[in-house]
Formats: structure tokens, C-alpha cells, sequence
């Protein structure tokens, strides 16, 4: 008889040292593809050192994009990678801050649970943030727990961190736990040569807190000799084959395949003493690859937001674009235009010459009016539109002032004495005063109405997406819109809210509600982008052969 016994994980923490931005969640990401790839059951989770909650509160110029997960959670946007390379869900419980931990003990100190005892940060906060490590491990769902400690070695907000790992290490089993310690090696042109006195010093700092590394992953843009990791060992104090070359990569896809090859997997597997002996199954992630890297033709598709001087604020949408290019066999390139430079003066210089336009959502009223600009240009000149969350509210808008007749028509979000409140507050919203995580957050089902684009698109009637908003389109408005011919084609079925607006007749003009962009992964682009991404080429294509 098969034995019932939960399965029991083993971890591993990844670091980061010399500066941020290295990349630890592109590795994590791919280390755990790669395991997974070998039939193990992986999730990743981060570890944030900000005293904020959650990033739901921030301006997406301090923190890049806000990932939601199915269950509401607002989170980093390295769990927007995890799932786009594992193809699984991550939730709450992925993604812990300091604020969380600290809210958490201090919730717990004013009920009594410390019994009158001085609360400290060892061991009370390092008991919970060891707590939080290892709750996915405890689930039985998983052969390993990825943990990304975010910041850099050496950060005053992270040493509670690198403490709490530091115990995990201690009280566990031997072959329980690995460190995987990602630091750069510079190459200095003045001298010609790559330097490893950073990376030493990062590892002084690692050690410094008590922990050893077992790999080394180095960021490096020159390949690593035979000596130099002889090097890297030696003062490190780690083994030669655990000194692992991570060259610049032309895209994060393809780092699973140069971690392949530089065996990480393997060394990971053999110091975690889990035996293994299945091949790698990365076939569908190089067809993916090859595809993205060898397009057949290319259309040029314009991202109209307000926070485009920083690209990661919409992070999930450009890896969606890349997704379904890769599935059309063609490239995407993203034309970035501030929504507050558009004009009516200059709408058409901007605009005439893209394939297809985004406009992306956002909250606040900046930008907003080259945003309708935007909808109003490509509704009346044909060209792919696709709008989410604020740019489907957009689109509403723009539909209600030029088409239906309702001068003056708004979100309350911008105007709140608006006549024509066609964007209006959900019923639910208008006693919050807390920001933070109060919006209407995760997946909701979503029902579409029989043979309208949306339901050719999903192929089903029922979906479910994930959200991140306040404001809602106010169905007092719905006969007036349909009769002039924007349709809604998605519904929510618990409370009738829209959820998907289209125009029949038009090349593409979609506007959704919800984030598709949240759902959409490299072995399930997302229909919708896919769907998109195949509109414009299919309108360059027409264009091109009228020039012609």
C-alpha cells in the first residue's frame, strides 16, 4: 500500500550582494524551471525588507508594477516571474514584507500571546519570519521551497533576514537547506579584466551574519576562466563546481538554459541529497525561445500609461506582449507614449503610424485626457485597441462624450460632481478610508456573452480574472451605450457588473476591467494578448499592402 506521508520540502534562500538589480528572481525563477522541469514540485517565494505592508500602497515609480494573485494578494512583481516560468499560482503566502512580520507580532503582543514577556527581534521576529519561510514547505505540495531574500547583503533592513535563515540553516537537517548567493563580477575595461574583490567582500558580509554560501551564481559579461573561478573558490570558500557563470542574457527566457548548462540544477540537486536521475524537459520552453528569437514579421504596437519613464510599471504587460508575439511568431516592439503628451494637436503623429494601441491602467486623473485622445483616434481610424482597467474606463468615457451624447461624462474617480458618473464608485467603496489592500483584489468569474469576440476569443463562457481597482462602469448607462453599439460582452454573475466592453465592426476594440496581463505565462500566453497581437499584424499587413 503507497505510503500517505506528507511530503517534507527542503529550501533553498537565495541572496543577493554588491548592488540590486542583479537579477535573483530571474535565477530563482530559473532554477526552479529547471527543477520542475526534472518532475520536481517547486514554489518560490520573496521576502521584502520595506516596513510597507504589501507594494499596494506605492507609486509605481518606487516599486515598479503591483502583481495581484488569485486571492487578492497584492504582491512583488518577481511573483509576476515565478508564475510566468512556472506556469503556477502563487498567492499570499509568496510574498512576506518586514511590515507584515512586525504588524503581525505586534497584532500578537496587544492580545497577550507573549505572556508578559519582552518582545524583541531575536527571537520574536525572527520566530515569525521563520514561520512565514517555511509555511509553504509545510503544506506537503512541494519537494522545494524557493526563498528569495530581497535587498542586498550587507542592507540594515535585511539583517533579520539573513538571521532568520541563518537559524533555518542551523536547526534543520544538513542536506535541508542550500544558500545560493548571486554577486557580480565587474570587468574594468582600463585593465582588461574581470574583478572578483566584490564578490569577496559580499561573501565576507554573507559569512559575517553566519552563513557560508554553497553556490555562487556571477553575474559577469565576459565569460569566467577556469582560474578565476579557481579564484572565486578559494576565497570564497565554496567548491569549484559551485561557482556558476551567469553571462548577460539577450532575454530572461533564455536563462534557464545557460543555468542548464551550467548544471546549477544538478549541483543543487546533489548538495540538497535528492536523488534524481530524470532528464530535463525544457522542448515546448526552446520551441517558445525559438520562436521569440527567430519572428517572421514584426509590428510595432504603442503602450499610451503615464508611468512609462519606468518600464517595470508594467512589467506583466510587455512579458504578455512577448508571450504572444512569440505565439504569433512575431515581434513586438512597444512604442512608449506618456499619456500627457498627447495632444489633439498631435494625436495623429503619434498614433498614425502604430499597429495597434494599448492604453494601460493607472489611477489619478494626469494624463487622462491624452488617454481619451488616444481611444477617440484609434475608434475612428480603425486601428487594434485594446483597454485595461482604467483604459477600458477610458474608452467608456470617450464612447459616451462622441458617440452617445452625454457631454460633460466621467469617472467620480477625476470629477466627482459629474453629470454622467458612466465610471462611478462601487457601492461597497464608499465608506473606506484605508488604502491599503481595500480594492476589489484577485480573481472574480466573469461570464461572456454567446458569440461576441470575447467568447471566440476564451473559447468558453466562463472565465475568471484577476482585479485591482475601486471604480466600476455604472450600469444606469448600459441601454444608452448598447444601443449606440459599444456591447458588454462580459459580466460578472454575482453582482451584473461589466466586465468587458467591445465594438462590433471595429478591427479590434476591446476594453476590459480586469488585468489579463497578470494571467498570461510562457506555456499560456494570455488569449487576449495573443488575440491582440494577431489584430495588428493583421492590420499591418493590410497597410503595408495598400503602400505597396
Amino acid at each position: 500500500m503507497a505510503s500517505k506521508a506528507r511530503k517534507t520540502a527542503k529550501y533553498i534562500f537565495v541572496t543577493g550582494g554588491v548592488t540590486s538589480s542583479l537579477g535573483k528572481g530571474i535565477i530563482a525563477s530559473s532554477l526552479a524551471k529547471l527543477l520542475q522541469a526534472r518532475g520536481l514540485s517547486v514554489t518560490i517565494q520573496k521576502f521584502d525588507p520595506y516596513i510597507n505592508i504589501d507594494p499596494g500602497t506605492m507609486n509605481p515609480y518606487e516599486h515598479g508594477e503591483c502583481y495581484v494573485t488569485d486571492d487578492g494578494a497584492e504582491t512583488d512583481l518577481d511573483l509576476g516571474h515565478y508564475e510566468r516560468f512556472l506556469n503556477v499560482s502563487t498567492s499570499q503566502a509568496n510574498n512576506v514584507t518586514t511590515g507584515r512580520v512586525y504588524h503581525n507580532v505586534i497584532t500578537a503582543e496587544r492580545r497577550g500571546d507573549f505572556l508578559g514577556k519582552t518582545v524583541q527581534v531575536v527571537p520574536h521576529i525572527t520566530d515569525e519570519l521563520k514561520r512565514n519561510m517555511m509555511l509553504l514547505g509545510q503544506s506537503g505540495d512541494y519537494d522545494i521551497v524557493i526563498t528569495e531574500i530581497g535587498g542586498c547583503v550587507g542592507d540594515i533592513e535585511s539583517l533579520p533576514f539573513l538571521e532568520a535563515v541563518r537559524q533555518i540553516k542551523f536547526e534543520l537537517e544538513h542536506n535541508d537547506t542550500l544558500i545560493i548567493h548571486l554577486t557580480l563580477i565587474p570587468y574594468l575595461n582600463s585593465a582588461g579584466e574581470l574583478k572578483t574583490k566584490p564578490t569577496q567582500h559580499s561573501v565576507r558580509m554573507l559569512q559575517e551574519s553566519g552563513i557560508q554560501p554553497d553556490i555562487l551564481v556571477c553575474r559577469t559579461e565576459h565569460p569566467l576562466p577556469t582560474d578565476l573561478r579557481k579564484k572565486i573558490a578559494l576565497f570564497c570558500n565554496v567548491q569549484v563546481n559551485s561557482v556558476i557563470e551567469a553571462m548577460d542574457a539577450d532575454t530572461i527566457y533564455a536563462v534557464p538554459l545557460l543555468m542548464l548548462k551550467e548544471r546549477l540544477d544538478q549541483r543543487a540537486l546533489y548538495m540538497l541529497d535528492i536523488y534524481n536521475d530524470k532528464d530535463v524537459d525544457l522542448d515546448a520552453w526552446k520551441t517558445f525561445l525559438s520562436r521569440l528569437k527567430n519572428p517572421i514579421d514584426a509590428i510595432k504596437i504603442g503602450l499610451v500609461g503615464k508611468y512609462v519613464e519606468l518600464h517595470d510599471a508594467y512589467k506583466s504587460i510587455v512579458e504578455s506582449f512577448i508571450h504572444a508575439g512569440s505565439a504569433n511568431e512575431c515581434k513586438v516592439t512597444i512604442e512608449w507614449i506618456h499619456s500627457e503628451s498627447l495632444t489633439p494637436e498631435n494625436v495623429v503623429e503619434k498614433l498614425a503610424n502604430l499597429d495597434g494601441v494599448l492604453v494601460a491602467p493607472g489611477f489619478g486623473e494626469r494624463g487622462i485626457d491624452g488617454k481619451i485622445e488616444a481611444i477617440q483616434y484609434v475608434r475612428e481610424n480603425g486601428i487594434p485597441f485594446f483597454g485595461i482597467c482604467l483604459g477600458m474606463q477610458m474608452a467608456v468615457i470617450e464612447y459616451a462624450r462622441n458617440v452617445v451624447g452625454l457631454e460633460g461624462a466621467h469617472s467620480v474617480e477625476m470629477d466627482a460632481t459629474t453629470e454622467h458618473p458612466v465610471i462611478n464608485l462601487m457601492e461597497d467603496q464608499k465608506d473606506v478610508s484605508n488604502k491599503g489592500g481595500t480594492m476589489r483584489l484577485g480573481a472574480y468569474p466573469c461570464r461572456l456573452k454567446k458569440d461576441s469576440l470575447a467568447n471566440r476569443i476564451y473559447g468558453k463562457l466562463n472565465i475568471k480574472e484577476r482585479h485591482r481597482h475601486r471604480y466600476e462602469f455604472n450600469n444606469k448607462y448600459l441601454k444608452a451605450f448598447e444601443d449606440k453599439g459599444l456591447l458588454a460582452t462580459g459580466i460578472n454573475p454575482d453582482n451584473n457588473l461589466v466586465e468587458m466592453v467591445e465594438l462590433p465592426g471595429h478591427p479590434f476594440y476591446v476594453g476590459v476591467q480586469f488585468h489579463p496581463e497578470l494571467k498570461s505565462t510562457v506555456m499560456n500566453p494570455h488569449p487576449l494578448f495573443v488575440n491582440f497581437v494577431k489584430a495588428a499584424l493583421t492590420y499591418s499587413i493590410e497597410k503595408r499592402s495598400v503602400i505597396s
